[in-house]
């Protein structure tokens, strides 16, 4: 979870606008890779791991939201392990 480390303490705000900075690296990297400035073994390992952070961010304000929710600290959220996190549909 490289980038997404830096999840630890987020206000919702916060996770809402790291998924915006992915989203806009997503975007910026099929843009090179469709201009054909980006190998495709490039573009999909990176893709895949834009995937995996966007997906941890995802499970973040999941959990924070939840908490709210139930009467609790939405601070008592914590990034799941990128394993945890993609294997939710397996």
């Amino acid at each position: 979870m490289s980038e997404a480390v830096k999840l630890g303490f987020m206000t919702e705000h916060d996770v809402l606008a790291r998924i915006s900075e992915l989203v806009d690296q997503e975007h910026r990297l099929r843009s090179k890779a469709a201009q054909g400035a980006l190998g495709q073994e490039d573009e999909r390992a990176r893709l895949a791991e834009l995937e995996v952070q966007l997906d941890q961010c995802w499970d973040l304000l999941r959990q924070r939201r939840a908490r709210i929710d139930q009467g609790g600290d939405p601070d008592d959220a914590q990034v799941n392990p990128a394993k945890q996190v993609e294997g939710y549909l397996q």
